[in-house]
């Protein structure tokens, strides 16, 4: 005779034994499904991905609910010294292919977390290092910059709530972690946000291929605010305006202008070596 299946405590119960633990449960639970792309970043999400979800858990700032896992990435993140203090479905790869977009690789975790919290101009703190982006919306692109902003030692990244991607599964997976490492800053108005950084104290410095001088050649004071604007355009004329001054990023080469994920790496690199990090 087949045994009978192990009990496994419903939700409806009130009883959630392991919440503390992360002992894995048998019984998967369907993760919430993803948002619309119009919502905005309120309810839980999901990110996937060995390197984002170990972020995330390292992250004392991410809220997390629920990880779904093959019993050997559960394993890989036991090896990585993740501690996993969230209930765990242990699942077939199969499962949690069906809760992501098609291609999608998920190496067999997927994690459930409430969006990041609402930074402002005051929990910045004692940062020199800043990157602004102005209405840059390629999930891929703000996500190669994160991932840059961490490599290069940049103490935040600044977003607008709208023309900009939103936190979820394709900008965690394109910043490969990099989300859950760096201050990640909304703001709701970008001209509004530089002048109130100006008031702080901090230099601001909107990079366009028509600026005055080159950056290496621009006086960036002590601590900067870096305005990258959208490919094309570049930053608006109102963010322009309530920067201190205009660089460009000279090129020996036939094309003057880069990606804008290139360019954030260049800039970021000068000015580190130009405020002395």
């Amino acid at each position: 005779m087949n045994k009978p299946p192990e009990k496994s405590t419903d939700r409806s119960s009130g009883k959630s034994p392991n919440r503390s633990s992360g002992k894995p449960s048998r019984r998967p639970s369907r993760p919430t499904p993803h948002r619309n792309r119009s919502e905005p970043s309120e309810g839980p999400i999901l990110i996937y991905g060995l390197h984002i979800v170990e972020a995330a858990f390292a992250n004392p700032d991410r809220k997390r609910h629920r990880l779904v896992a093959t019993r050997n990435a559960l394993q890989r993140l036991e090896e990585r010294g993740v501690v996993v203090d969230v209930p765990v479905d242990l699942v077939d790869p199969r499962f949690i292919a069906c809760q992501l977009p098609r291609d999608a690789v998920h190496q067999g975790v997927l994690l459930q977390v409430d969006p990041l919290p609402a930074y402002d101009l005051q929990s910045l703190g004692e940062a020199r290092l800043v990157l602004a982006l102005d209405q840059v919306t390629d999930p891929h692109n703000v996500g190669a910059i994160l991932r840059s902003a961490v490599a290069l030692g940049a103490d935040a990244v600044v977003t607008t709530y709208r023309h900009a991607p939103e936190e979820g599964a394709v900008l965690a997976k394109s910043a490969s972690g990099a989300l859950d490492m760096v201050r990640n800053l909304k703001v709701r108005n970008m001209a509004k946000f530089v002048t109130e950084a100006g008031e702080a104290g901090f230099t601001r410095v909107a990079l366009d291929s028509d600026g005055p001088a080159s950056l290496e050649e621009t006086d960036l004071g002590e601590k900067l605010i870096l305005v990258l604007g959208a490919e094309g355009k570049g930053a608006r004329q109102g963010v322009r305006e309530a920067c201190d001054t205009l660089a460009r990023l000279d090129m020996p080469g036939k094309i003057r202008s880069l990606n804008v994920s290139n360019a954030a790496v260049l800039a970021l690199y000068i000015a580190r070596g130009k405020l002395g990090l």
